[in-house]
């Protein structure tokens, strides 16, 4: 009896506790996230942080990295918020770990996990030092005033060299080398300095918890049964289950129907309040009602202002997207809609084609992120698409002064209409030991690059900037830069504004029809050379026909290239084993006819691989 009643007063003290959380102590909560260049360990670190505070079991590698693709590929695709309860100097505090992608297509994923938090762990790979990701990810945070904890990760690795990365740091931050936290996430050395660093160093958030609701919107997934789940930060005031709640920016009001806060699995509360990060699930169906970065407000006493310094997604880089078979055109529409709800940075909107029918035109933020996309689309909802040459989104000028956004080649005006294009430019940073300096600088000039900047970091690590084309880097730029510089060059890049450019629009033709899925932009410099690869590769991929196809690459009305694929010939003279000549004659001429009106008729069926073709061309 006594047992019982020992553990009623157990359970009531504890609920008693969490309802003194939920309704106030700010002090006790901490809200950060981790930044890193991808691979630099920051998964396996966040895991040995969940199993050092209890917070789960680990019973396999990256429980916060829980898709297959992100397994595979060792990224982090998707930002993950969980909380963690953890116990110092008599005190139980709350520790809300906000998990960021780290590749360079995912940065608008880091700058919204970043907006949630007031600390950041900066965690650098002691076998490869700072990294360009790390330093535009750290920027990103010193421009939303977080503390940074530097963290040295994989200490315990044989090609490890904490000192010299130690170096790099202070160099970087300007901050002591005592400050300088050094761990394993896969022995958990360290560990506990980092959580003991998370509590002591990283500000507890502020805000009022009696003034008018503002929660920041910072993710939403999808669920099928419960629609739309909002994951939020609660900068000011409280919210209950069964508030009636609004998004600012939208206008649309919801009830709550529930409210809780994220561990591995979302656990409902009744309230929560400033300075917590929890979501809401409010019964919505339509991915558009909710936009990553709104406010969440009460409809009856509504803030005045909704929270700064988010911005909508703008996707960078376009190709269309097909189904195979034209029937699963609504499927495939279906299944991007709920992509998009799980993915802010997709955008979407129908086009059609000659060649390929009615399909959709994507946005994307780059490469990486198209080839994500391409593989969900595939595993997740099991649909085959064809995608088409990306490009990038240029300004068109006319002669009239009008101005237009145009994303794909076949959406720009005659050419006699056009004063003159503008294409996107981005500042590039690149970091790599000086041993290939040379080979990086070829590559770039050859991108249309210019020079700007080249300083050594540290050792015989150098950074260089250049200003670069955006349209020139988003098909093969990555991948040939890994292979000049070994694996030993780390790259990023902003956008920074459109400048004017000599653009040219390169059609390929199948016996004289354009296949307007393999239409480009180019420099007119390269259009020629890049027309005449263009047909040489596509004659090795198009298969042969019972009549010749002619593959010519045009700028206008002008042919630059042509390759022929040869028609597979019958030999229709084999029964004349005797004769006059003219016999022969006879059977060749009545074949010669049937091949051109075979030709006039028939259909030139270009393969996936064709399409994939420009993106291989070297």
């Amino acid at each position: 009896m006594g047992e019982v009643t020992e553990k009623r007063r157990e359970t009531r003290v504890f609920f008693v506790y969490l309802h003194f959380i939920e309704k106030n102590d700010m002090e006790l909560i901490r809200n950060f996230c981790i930044i890193a260049h991808i691979d630099h360990g920051k998964s396996t670190l966040a895991d040995r942080l969940l199993e050092h505070t209890n917070t789960i079991q680990i019973t396999e590698g990256q429980m916060l990295d829980n898709m297959d693709l992100e397994r595979e590929r060792g990224i982090t695709i998707k930002s993950h918020a969980i909380q963690m309860e953890y116990e110092t100097d008599g005190k139980k505090y709350i520790l809300n770990l906000i998990d960021t992608p780290g590749h360079v297509d995912f940065s608008y994923e880091v700058s919204r996990s970043i907006a949630a938090c007031e600390g950041a762990l900066l965690v650098v790979d002691a076998t490869q030092g700072v990294q360009a990701q790390t330093i535009s990810n750290l920027y990103m945070a010193i421009d939303h005033n977080l503390e940074i904890v530097p963290v040295i990760n994989k200490i315990d690795m044989p090609q490890a060299m904490p000192d010299e990365v130690e170096d790099e740091i202070v160099e970087l931050l300007g901050c002591d080398p005592e400050d300088i936290i050094r761990a394993s996430g896969k022995t958990g050395e360290g560990v506990e300095d980092i959580l003991q660093a998370v509590v002591k160093r990283i500000p507890h958030p502020e805000g009022d918890v009696k003034a008018p609701l503002q929660a920041l919107i910072f993710d939403s997934v999808f669920n099928s049964f419960r629609g739309i789940i909002a994951y939020f930060k609660i900068v000011n005031g409280s919210i209950k289950k069964g508030d009636k709640v609004k998004f600012f920016n939208t206008g649309m009001e919801y009830d709550a129907d529930e409210v809780g806060v994220l561990k591995m699995d979302m656990i409902p509360r009744k309230e929560l309040s400033a300075g917590e990060v929890g979501y809401i699930i409010s019964g919505i169906k339509d991915a558009k009602e909710v936009k990553v970065g709104d406010t969440i407000t009460h409809v009856a006493r509504p803030c005045q202002n909704a929270i700064e310094g988010f911005q909508e997604v703008k996707p960078m880089v376009f190709a269309g997207v097909y189904p195979i078979d034209p029937t699963d055109y609504e499927n495939l529409r279906s299944s991007l809609e709920k992509l998009q709800l799980n993915d802010a940075s997709l955008s979407f909107f129908p086009e059609s084609s000659v060649a390929l029918g009615f399909g959709f035109r994507c946005g994307f933020l780059g490469l990486l992120h198209m080839e994500i996309i391409q593989e969900r689309l595939d595993r997740e909802f099991d649909m085959d698409v064809i995608t088409t040459v990306p490009n990038v989104s240029y300004m068109v000028y006319d002669k009239q002064g009008g101005c237009r956004e145009v994303h794909n080649p076949s959406g720009l005006p005659e050419q006699t209409m056009i004063d003159h294009i503008e294409e996107p430019y981005i500042k590039a940073s690149v970091i790599t030991t000086s041993n290939f300096i040379g080979p990086i600088m070829t590559l770039c000039l050859d991108k249309r690059g210019e020079l700007i900047s080249q300083e050594f970091v540290s050792g015989n690590r150098v950074e260089i900037q250049f200003y670069l084309p955006l349209g020139e880097i988003v098909i093969d730029f990555y991948d040939k830069l890994k292979s000049i510089s070994k694996g030993y060059a780390s790259f990023d890049y902003y956008i920074c504004g459109y400048r004017p450019s000599k653009l040219a629009k390169l059609d390929i033709l199948l016996n004289g029809e354009p296949v307007d899925a393999l239409s480009t932009l180019t420099h007119q410099d390269n259009a020629v050379a890049f027309g005449r690869r263009m047909c040489e590769k596509l004659k090795e991929l198009i298969p042969r026909q019972q009549f010749d196809i002619a593959i010519q690459a045009a700028i206008g009305a002008k042919i630059i290239a042509r390759e022929t694929v040869k028609c597979v010939r019958k030999d229709v003279t084999a029964k004349c084993y005797g004769g006059d000549v003219t016999r022969k004659r006879k059977l060749l001429e009545k074949q010669k006819r049937g091949k051109k009106r075979m030709k006039q008729i028939g259909n030139v069926e270009v393969p996936q691989k064709a399409f994939l073709a420009v993106l291989k061309l070297d």
